[in-house]
C-alpha cells in the first residue's frame, strides 16, 4: 500500500501539492471561524442530576441561583461620609442594581439593599455589600453581557469601587486569558522550534519542511474544529491541543521521513527511488504511530464530559492531518526537491561515523550488559517520583486557576475572606412535582436542609430558613415559583464555606440522602463535581480497554510479537506514574507555585489526568514504533536480537530525541499560560515526552528487550501466520522500479536516474 503511495506521490507530485496549497487556503479562512463557535463549558455530566436540576431550572425559572455578583465596595470618600447602611449609599446600591437590570440578559437582580440588609450579603468589615444576578444565553450571549456589565457597571460607580465576580464572569475571563496565553505560546514555540530544527537538519530547507506539515495541520484542525463546533458542542480549550499537538506531530512525522530520505539518498538512491523506500519504512512507521496516538486520543469519546470529547475531536483531527501532511504532501514536495533538500546549509555538516561509534549504540549496550540492576534501579526511581499520585485529591476549576490581576479572581477572594454566607457560591436544590399548594413540605425540606452542617441558610418559596427554623419570608420568595406555572419548585443553599470542596462534596451527598417529603434534585459546582467523577470513575475501565487493545493489535501487526506490544504498554503506564506523581507534587501540593506562578488549591481537575494520560500514552507509543520498527528492520535482516536493539536506538535516538524537544517546547510554551490548569497540561506532557523518549528508551527499553531475548519476536502459530499474511511489512527485494514516464522532475538538471537502474 505504502509503496503504490509512494509512486502515486512521485506520479502526482503537482497535483498533490496544488491541492495542498488550495486546502491550506480554504483551511486558513474557514477555519478562523472556529473560536466563533467554540464554548467555554464542558466539565459536567449532560445525563447526571446536577445537570437535569439545572436544565429544569432553565426551563420554569429562567436560570436559577445568581452567577454573576457585583462585590461593591465603599471607597474612603463614602467611608468617611457614611457607612454601607447610610440612606445615600443605599440609594447609590439601588441606581447600580437598577442599571445592571436594564442590560439584556440580566434577571434577577436583587442586592443587600433590596432584600432587607441581610448580614450574609454585607462584609464582616461592614464597607462591601453584594448585588446578585443571573446573566442568561448561550456561552456567545453569556461572553458577550458579562463584556456589558464590565463596561457599564464596575470600576468606579459614585461611592464603590465595583469588580464582577461569579461563575461566568470566572469563565469569561479564563476565555480571554486563554486567547492570549495561546498567541505568547506560537510565539515562543514556532522560532525555538525553527532554531532547534536548523541544529536537527544543518540546513534551511529541510528545516522548513516540518515547519510546513504543521501548518498544514494546524490549518486543517482549526477547519475541522469549525465544522464539528456547528453541529455539536466543542470546548474552546481544545484549541490549545491543536497548536501544540499540530505542530509537535506533523515535525516529529515529518522529521523521520526527511531524514530517512535523506539517509537513503546518502545511501545512493536516486530520488524516486528514496521517496518510495522512505513511505515503505518511515512511512509505515509513521502511519502505525499516528493510528496509536489517534486511538488513544479517540478513546476520550466515550466520556460524558464533551470537554474531554472535544480533545477527541482536535486530537484525532490534528494526527491524521498530521499523517496526511507527511505521507502526501511531503512525499510529494520531496520529490520535486531532489537533492536540493540539502540546499542552504548551515555550518558544517557532521562527519560520518559508523554505527557502533555512536553514543546512543554504546548507550543501548551498556545498559544490555548489567539489564537487571539497570531496569530494578529506574523502576523503582519512576515508582518513587510517581508516589505523591497516590493522595491524589480532585476538583473543579474556579478562580483560582487565574491570575491575581483578574478581576473576577479578585472578587472572590474578597468573597472568600470577607463574607460569612458565601452567597455567590449557593447552589439550587430543586422539587420536582410540587407546587405552591405543598409549600408546607418545601418549608419542612428548607428546614431539615438548612439545618446541616456547613448550611448558613437555605431560601425557597416558604421563607427563608437558618438553622432549622423559618427566619424570614419576603418579596424574593416568588423568584422560587415556576414563571409557567408549573409543579416545580427549587431553594437556594447559601453554604458558610467554599462549595467546591472535599466539605461540598460530603454535603451534596448528604442533601442527596436525607428522608425528604419531597424529591431532590441538587445542583451547582459542587453537585456536577461529584457527578462528574462518577461519570469519569464510570467510563474509565472502557477507555482503557479500548486503547490497552487497539495498542497491542497495532503493535503486533507491526511486530508480530506477541511480548514485545505487552513491554510496551507496561513501559508506558510506568512512564507515566513519575509524570503524575510529579503533576500533583507541584500544582496540588504547590511545590513550585512561586517559581512557576499559580496558586496551589489543594486539588487537581478531575478531568486533567484522565486527558493527559491519553495524549500522554498515545505520545509515548509514538515514540516506542519509532524505535521497534527500525529494531524490527534490523532484526529481519540480521536475526540478531542485540545487535538489532542497539543499531535501532542509534539509528532512532537522535531522531527521537530532537522530536521528543520539539515537542516538549510546543508543550512547555503553554506552562506560561496564566491559566493553572492549562500550565499544568503544557508542563505535565512536556515532562511526559522526555521523561519516554530519554529515560524510558534509553534504559528500560534495552534492558527488557535483552532480558526477553529471541522471546521478543515470539508469537504463537496462529498468530504468527495472521500476521505473515496480513502484517504490516516493508516492502521486499531490490530499489522498486518506476516506469521511465514518470521520471519528469521539475529540474531539468535533476537526477533522472530510474529507480531500479544500476548506479
Amino acid at each position: 500500500m505504502l509503496t503504490r503511495l509512494g509512486r502515486f506521490t512521485v506520479r502526482r507530485r503537482r497535483l498533490v501539492l496544488s491541492f495542498t496549497v488550495l486546502f491550506m487556503v480554504v483551511a486558513a479562512v474557514v477555519g478562523a471561524g472556529a473560536f466563533g463557535v467554540l464554548k467555554d463549558g464542558g466539565f459536567e455530566d449532560p445525563a447526571s442530576e446536577s445537570a437535569r436540576a439545572t436544565a429544569l431550572l432553565e426551563e420554569h425559572f429562567g436560570g436559577g441561583d445568581p452567577n454573576v455578583v457585583l462585590v461593591a465596595t465603599l471607597n474612603d470618600e463614602a467611608l468617611a461620609a457614611g457607612g454601607i447602611d447610610d440612606a445615600s449609599v443605599a440609594a447609590a446600591g439601588d441606581d447600580l442594581a437598577a442599571r445592571l437590570d436594564t442590560i439584556d440578559g440580566v434577571e434577577q437582580v436583587v442586592s443587600y439593599w433590596s432584600l432587607g440588609s441581610p448580614p450574609t450579603l454585607r462584609s464582616t468589615d461592614g464597607d462591601t455589600a453584594l448585588v446578585l444576578a443571573r446573566i442568561t444565553g448561550d456561552d456567545e450571549q453569556v461572553g458577550e453581557r458579562i463584556d456589558l456589565v464590565k463596561e457599564t457597571v464596575t470600576g468606579t460607580q459614585g461611592p464603590f469601587d465595583v469588580l464582577l465576580g461569579g461563575r461566568e464572569a470566572v469563565f469569561a475571563d479564563v476565555g480571554h486569558t486563554i486567547e492570549g496565553d495561546l498567541l505568547r505560546a506560537e510565539l515562543i514555540a514556532v522560532p525555538l522550534t525553527l532554531i532547534l530544527l536548523l541544529f536537527v537538519f544543518r540546513g534551511l530547507v529541510a528545516a522548513a519542511l516540518p515547519m510546513l506539515v504543521g501548518v498544514i495541520a494546524v490549518l486543517g484542525t482549526l477547519l475541522s474544529l469549525f465544522l464539528i463546533g456547528s453541529i455539536t458542542d466543542v470546548s474552546l480549550y481544545a484549541i490549545n491541543l491543536t497548536t501544540a499537538l499540530g505542530l509537535g506531530l506533523a515535525i516529529d512525522y515529518s522529521l523521520f521521513i526527511v531524514s530517512r530520505f535523506r539517509e537513503e539518498l546518502q545511501a545512493g538512491r536516486s530520488v524516486e527511488g528514496a521517496v518510495i523506500r522512505t513511505m515503505e519504512t518511515a512511512g509505515k512507521t509513521v502511519l502505525v504511530s499516528a493510528l496509536t496516538v489517534a486511538v488513544s486520543l479517540a478513546a476520550l469519546l466515550v466520556f460524558p464530559l464533551y470537554f474531554l470529547r472535544s480533545f477527541a475531536y482536535a486530537g484525532v483531527a490534528v494526527v491524521l492531518l498530521a499523517l496526511a501532511g507527511s505521507l502526501l504532501s511531503l512525499p510529494a514536495l520531496l520529490a520535486v526537491l531532489g537533492h536540493r533538500v540539502n540546499s542552504l546549509p548551515i555550518g558544517r555538516r557532521r562527519a560520518a561515523r559508523a554505527d557502533h561509534e555512536g553514543a546512543w549504540h554504546r548507550i543501548a549496550t551498556f545498559v544490555m550488559r548489567r539489564p537487571v540492576p539497570i531496569a530494578a534501579t529506574v523502576v523503582a526511581v519512576l515508582l518513587l517520583l510517581g508516589a505523591p499520585f497516590l493522595r491524589v485529591n480532585f476538583g473543579t476549576p474556579d478562580d483560582r486557576v487565574l491570575p491575581t490581576s483578574a478581576e473576577s479572581r479578585q472578587a472572590s477572594e474578597i468573597l472568600r475572606a470577607d463574607f460569612t454566607g458565601n452567597s455567590a457560591e449557593s447552589f439550587g436544590v430543586v422539587v420536582d412535582r410540587v407546587g405552591p399548594d405543598r409549600l408546607a413540605d418545601v418549608g419542612s425540606a428548607a428546614a431539615t436542609i438548612s439545618s446541616m452542617d456547613g448550611v448558613d441558610r437555605v431560601d425557597s418559596a416558604a421563607g427563608t430558613y437558618v438553622g432549622g427554623a423559618l427566619a424570614a419570608t419576603g418579596d424574593a420568595d416568588a423568584r422560587f415559583l415556576a414563571t409557567d406555572s408549573a409543579p416545580v419548585t427549587w431553594m437556594s443553599v447559601v453554604p458558610s464555606f467554599a462549595v467546591v470542596s472535599q466539605q461540598g462534596e460530603q454535603l451534596v451527598k448528604d442533601i442527596r440522602a436525607l428522608d425528604l417529603p419531597v424529591e431532590v434534585a441538587v445542583e451547582g459546582s459542587a453537585a456536577e463535581l461529584v457527578d462528574t467523577k462518577s461519570a469519569i470513575g464510570g467510563a474509565l475501565p472502557l477507555a482503557l480497554l479500548i486503547i490497552v487493545v487497539a495498542t497491542f493489535v497495532l503493535l503486533f501487526m507491526l511486530s508480530g510479537s506477541v511480548l514485545v506490544p505487552i513491554k510496551a504498554l507496561v513501559l508506558n503506564f510506568l512512564s507515566l506514574t513519575a509524570t503524575f506523581g510529579a503533576m500533583v507534587w507541584i500544582f496540588q501540593d504547590g511545590n513550585l507555585a512561586d517559581l512557576l506562578g499559580f496558586t496551589a488549591t489543594g486539588t487537581i481537575d478531575t478531568s486533567m489526568p484522565i486527558l493527559m494520560f491519553c495524549i500522554a500514552f498515545g505520545l509515548s507509543m509514538d515514540y516506542e514504533v519509532f524505535l521497534l520498527s527500525r529494531i524490527k528492520e534490523e532484526h529481519d535482516r540480521t536475526g540478531d536480537n542485540e545487535a538489532s536493539v542497539a543499531l535501532g536506538l542509534e539509528r532512532t535516538g537522535s531522531i527521537v530525541t530532537a522530536a521528543a524537544a520539539l515537542l516538549a517546547i510546543t508543550f512547555f510554551a503553554f506552562g506560561t499560560s496564566g491559566v493553572s490548569f492549562i500550565k499544568m497540561f503544557g508542563i505535565g506532557l512536556g515532562l511526559a515526552v522526555l521523561m519516554d523518549a530519554t529515560v524510558v528508551r534509553a534504559f528500560l527499553v534495552p534492558a527488557f528487550m535483552r532480558l526477553a531475548g529471541e522471546a521478543n519476536w515470539w508469537a504463537p502459530a496462529p498468530l504468527r501466520r495472521f500476521h505473515d499474511r496480513y502484517g504490516l511489512r516493508e516492502g521486499d527485494g531490490p530499489e522498486p522500479s518506476v516506469p521511465a514516464h514518470l521520471d519528469d522532475l521539475d529540474d531539468p538538471d535533476e537526477d533522472r536516474t530510474l529507480v531500479g537502474a544500476p548506479r
